[in-house]
């Protein structure tokens, strides 16, 4: 395959899914991870990818927050799984915070069976999902709605976390390292995503491989806070292995085979 032919298919790649891995690539285009890294370094040079560990994403930059349109299109069968894996972490009667995500709300739907439950969440479409099932007490912050992520954040959603103390929370975002831990674009968004982390005494990331190695404006939980991170088989090797030196525990979920682009729908939120 001609250089031109194989970068070409590599941006379209990584257009459509908003990551790329150099292990995926290669056996992609039939070639070896070092063609693929010298193909990655030059398409970055032209300030078409930004290059990250094992692979490249999308040159939105460290400010650029997708909104949840943009989320819900990317590792649909990876989100599921993750979810499936996460909803194992917990028991009846448990207390738990959800915060606001594409994979937080695919484990919404599976605690849904669930009794005796206790959801503290920041997010309208994990409450809308929760809403009709009897055995599980819902609250929902209070805070200014950000209708890009559906989700309430600011002051009076930080406000009305103090004093809660659950036994998890689960958490989102759109980067995760060793080094930094998991990030986000937003100011308020940070915030508020470290509000729910100090409302639980043990933190698990649900991360899925776009955003493993990633790394975004603004920390919301350290490295040294997490207990517990669930990901999947395609997250980088080398930033996994980090993750756990760092002492997370690491646990990968399996996706089943589902459409690349499965999408999972939000309702709209009104105006106003």
């Amino acid at each position: 395959m001609l250089m031109a032919e194989r970068r070409r298919l590599i941006l379209e790649h990584v257009r459509r899914r908003g990551v790329v891995s150099m292990r995926d690539m290669a056996d992609l285009l039939g070639t070896s991870e070092i063609t693929v890294r010298r193909d990655l370094t030059a398409l970055a040079g032209e300030g078409l990818v930004q290059r990250t560990h094992g692979g490249a994403v999308l040159p939105h930059g460290l400010a650029h927050e997708p909104t949840y349109r943009e989320k819900a299109t990317q590792a649909a069968a990876e989100k599921a799984a993750i979810a499936r894996l996460a909803v194992e972490l917990v028991q009846p009667g448990d207390s738990i915070v959800l915060g606001a995500g594409t994979t937080t709300l695919a484990l919404a739907r599976e605690l849904r069976a669930i009794p005796e439950l206790t959801v503290v969440t920041n997010s309208l479409l994990v409450a809308e999902a929760l809403m009709d099932s009897s055995g599980i007490e819902l609250l929902l912050t209070g805070g200014t709605l950000r209708r890009s992520i559906h989700a309430l954040v600011g002051p009076p959603a930080e406000q009305s976390l103090r004093g809660l103390r659950a036994s998890l929370a689960f958490l989102s975002g759109n980067g995760l390292t060793a080094q930094r831990g998991l990030s986000t674009p937003n100011l308020l968004v940070a915030a508020t995503d470290r509000a729910l982390a100090a409302a639980a005494r043990r933190i698990v990331v649900l991360a899925d491989y776009t955003k493993i190695g990633r790394d975004t404006m603004c920390q919301t939980v350290p490295s040294a806070a997490i207990q517990a991170l669930i990901t999947d088989p395609r997250a980088d090797e080398d930033e996994v292995r980090l993750i756990r030196e760092a002492g997370i525990e690491v646990r990968v979920a399996s996706p089943a085979e589902a459409p690349e682009d499965e999408w999972i729908e939000a309702p709209a939120i009104p105006a106003g």
